[in-house]
């Protein structure tokens, strides 16, 4: 049904199309929640959301959860770490936020594009439409045109679930944010009522001064998002301390929500995976199921129990390094840092994870890689800290110390083992020196004519035919696996008939292309390459493989040296 007129008209169950919005099939059956944030960012929302999606599938529901950011970027792709973080790639290659991340790792459900929308992203879209004559002559505005187009990508995100869960990034009052919020206050005059859920995360601050936490800023956040026409059902309430009686009932009654919907959210003591249970225990899934009328069975919360157990009750304890340019930067390796953890929640050992600088290596020697472990090179970019990744790489080789190399990991990897095993002593990715005499990693053919940098890497997931006998063919368990990546330059083919007769064996291939995707060193514990991004796919209740392996790597080095 796709409504013409500039007027609203009535639909199927009483529903009210507005012009030129286009509802799918599962509209009239679907559940929605909108999670926004006030005061400040960084609340939480993007954990919440995560949190209470895994509480909706611990009861039997099918759920996913999108991301909507306001800033005009299309994508977080070309975006500096310092800004936004990690670039958080899904299987259809989309470069996204990476509270995307988050998603993936609490629930079962593999997030696509559609899951994941931008200012920058609906502005295009609507100019490229304008521009080829769909609008059919009419003024293009922020209302209907904006709204509905964010409106079409609520309905195209959760297509197939019984839940949609969808989070607004920034803060209410944000005047990039207005126009979603207008489309959210629109979609749920739409839909029904009774099936959305609106979750407001605020923050409940500890005032020192004056020995007291305060409400007001909660109460400010929520007049502004009832001046937009929204009116939260639940509040999440982000505080360092229990809230309290006194203050749960103050906050109802300003905000007009009702008790048993304000929830906190303290401070987790030990990791982010304690959350869910933090919230289950203040029953937050039994208002949101009783609210959207939804039917379900019981919650079974013992995975996550059983998650936090192992990490709360190691059995064991190892130190790894990760030497990276971002390294002050906590979301700059977000995932990579999680996938560390899962490793350790495979192998019921608490892993501390040491932060070294690249640069630091190069300029103060390799101190700081004494006592560890294992080390782990992640993926990056540009020039800076190169030197002080190989002799990181040296470091891990000559020491026998297990080693992980992701993406320009691997890279560092191969030109390492040129340099100082081969005696290529100029040996280098041509991304770095186009002049290298011996460019053991040069761009791809198909991206020498690249001009534009958005989106144009090699993305998304690809296969990878994994060699008999290799050590990632051991850790799989399987000839045949998809792995997501994001680069541009790649192991030179030519090298590799010298290089493996030097110990550095191919793991895994393309098979499609040939392209090289894992190195492994022969004569080593555990020294693995590998050119795509393993840390987006793995979950504390799934390991990644790898990850698990490198963990369990490091576990018998660090029993080797008691």
């Amino acid at each position: 049904m796709k409504v013409q007129t500039g007027l609203p008209s009535r639909g199927p169950a009483g529903l009210i199309f507005f012009a030129e919005f286009t509802p799918c099939p599962t509209y009239f059956f679907m559940k929605y929640i909108f999670v926004t944030g006030g005061v400040i960012s960084s609340l939480g929302k993007g954990l919440t959301a995560a949190s209470l999606g895994a509480l909706l599938e611990c009861r039997g529901l099918k759920v996913r959860i999108q991301k909507f950011d306001p800033y005009l970027n299309v994508d977080p792709g070309t975006m500096s770490p310092y800004q936004h973080g990690e670039v958080y790639v899904l299987n259809d290659g989309a470069e996204t936020d990476l509270d995307l991340g988050h998603y993936e790792r609490f629930t079962s459900g593999v997030l696509s594009r559609l899951n994941s929308l931008s200012s920058g992203q609906v502005y295009e879209t609507v100019i490229q439409k304008e521009r080829r004559g769909d609008y059919l002559g009419k003024t293009v505005q922020v209302i209907p045109h904006i709204t509905n187009e964010i409106k079409d990508r609520i309905l195209k995100g959760g297509d197939g679930v019984d839940v949609l869960i969808t989070e607004i990034g920034g803060t209410t009052g944000d005047i990039e944010g207005l126009p979603f919020l207008e489309a959210l206050r629109q979609f749920q005059h739409d839909a029904g009522r009774e099936n959305v859920v609106f979750l407001h995360c605020t923050l409940v601050p500890f005032i020192k001064a004056a020995g007291e936490l305060k409400t007001k800023p909660s109460q400010q956040s929520v007049a502004k998002l009832r001046e937009i026409g929204i009116q939260p059902d639940l509040l999440v309430c982000r505080t360092d301390r229990p809230i309290g009686e006194e203050n749960r009932q103050k906050l109802s009654l300003y905000c007009n929500v009702g008790l048993d919907a304000v929830f906190e959210c303290r401070d987790v003591e030990h990791s982010i995976y304690e959350l869910p249970m933090q919230l289950a225990e203040q029953r937050i899934d039994d208002v949101v199921v009783k609210r959207l009328g939804l039917q379900c069975g019981p919650i079974d919360i013992a995975p996550w129990r059983e998650i936090v157990r192992r990490l709360l009750e190691p059995k064991y304890r190892v130190r790894v390094g990760v030497v990276g340019k971002y390294i002050e930067l906590q979301d700059a390796y977000k995932s990579v840092y999680e996938s560390i953890v899962h490793g350790g929640i495979a192998n019921e050992a608490a892993v501390e994870i040491v932060r070294i600088d690249a640069e630091d290596l190069e300029t103060k020697g390799t101190a700081q890689l004494e006592g560890l472990d294992g080390i782990l090179v992640p993926g990056g970019f540009g020039n800076r800290g190169i030197e002080g990744k190989i002799i990181a790489a040296r470091f891990a080789r000559e020491r026998k110390i297990p080693f992980y190399g992701l993406c320009l990991g691997m890279q560092i990897t191969v030109i390492e083992f040129a340099r100082h095993v081969l005696g290529l002593k100029e040996a280098h990715s041509t991304e770095f020196n186009p002049q290298t005499p011996d460019p053991v990693i040069h761009l791809m053919e198909s991206q020498k004519s690249v001009v534009t940098k958005g989106g144009t890497m090699r993305l998304g997931q690809f296969d990878c035919a994994l060699t008999p006998g290799s050590k990632s063919r051991a850790a799989y368990g399987q000839d045949l696996i998809q792995e997501r990546h994001r680069h541009r330059f790649e192991y030179n083919d030519a090298y590799r008939s010298k290089l493996e007769a030097a110990g550095l064996i191919v793991g895994g291939t393309n098979p499609q292309s040939g392209l090289v995707e894992i190195v492994e060193v022969q004569d080593h514990p555990f020294m693995v390459g590998v050119q795509y991004h393993p840390e987006f796919q793995s979950k504390p209740n799934r390991p990644h493989p790898l990850f698990a392996a490198f963990i369990k790597a490091a576990v018998v080095k660090s029993q080797s040296s008691c």
